[in-house]
């Protein structure tokens, strides 16, 4: 297997478990991820997810360069299929779960690991993380969506030179960047993302899959378009009778 499950309560933490290979997300572990995701999806039980790396060395490597070759050799429709439609496929379950996926970044996200920390809604990084989008040295740009939501986190002429130099940037620089939320001491890592865990799932699981869907989807249209889709999951977080149960506990302690 190169991933691991850990079920603890209501958090599921999934473990990129290739640490011989800095983590690399080649086809099979990227197959893995997304089925592991379908399977907690339909779990009631698991309110959270973290998403790390086995070892002290990397969280991911991004893509596994073997696997990107062969295909490459296949001619473009091939690469098309096998590495885009496979990796933009993992970045865009884990932007649009209907259930928080924190990503503790573990090490170095390179490639393909920052596009998956670019993607997860919510990220915490190690004092030791480094981040990098290095694809241009290969010959190419991105193809798990970095070029699309690096951007729009930290803005184009910031995103365009991590993706037109390739330089990494350390974890500070990431959490100044927008692409993680914080950062904390390496040994911390694990017990923060379970603590942010832990206060995103004391709410409803109606209201967080709202909260999810609304700036997930709403993010990148125009604001009227936005306010739509806000007041969409609004009113599928409403019970059909009565007041929801935040409101109704509030009442009854006031």
């Amino acid at each position: 297997m190169t991933i691991a499950l850990d079920l603890d309560d209501a958090v599921a933490t999934i473990t990129i478990d290739r640490p011989a290979k800095l983590n690399a997300l080649d086809y099979a572990t990227i197959d893995a991820l997304t089925r592991t995701l379908d399977d907690l999806e339909s779990d009631a039980a698991i309110r959270a997810v973290i998403l790390t790396g086995a070892g002290d060395r990397a969280f991911s490597a991004g893509a596994d360069i073997g696997d990107l070759a062969r295909s490459i050799a296949g001619g473009r429709d091939r690469a098309l299929r096998e590495i885009v439609r496979r990796g933009q496929g993992l970045t865009r379950r884990i932007e649009e779960f209907p259930k928080p996926v924190i990503v503790a970044v573990n090490g170095l996200a390179y490639g393909g690991g920052c596009e998956v920390t670019e993607a997860a809604p919510l990220a915490i990084a190690s004092e030791r993380a480094t981040f990098a989008k290095p694809e241009i040295t290969l010959g190419f740009p991105p193809p798990f969506g970095g070029t699309q939501r690096l951007p729009r986190h930290v803005g184009r002429k910031r995103g365009l030179e991590l993706v037109l130099t390739g330089d990494p940037i350390d974890a500070t620089r990431a959490a100044e960047l927008g692409i993680v939320n914080t950062v904390v001491a390496h040994d911390e890592l694990l017990p923060a993302a379970r603590a942010l865990a832990a206060r995103v799932v004391r709410h409803s699981p109606a209201a967080v899959r709202a909260c999810l869907a609304a700036v997930t989807r709403g993010i990148n249209v125009p604001i009227d378009e936005g306010l739509a889709v806000e007041a969409a999951w609004f009113a599928a977080a409403l019970p059909e009778h009565g007041v929801p149960e935040g409101v109704g506990h509030f009442l009854a302690r006031r």
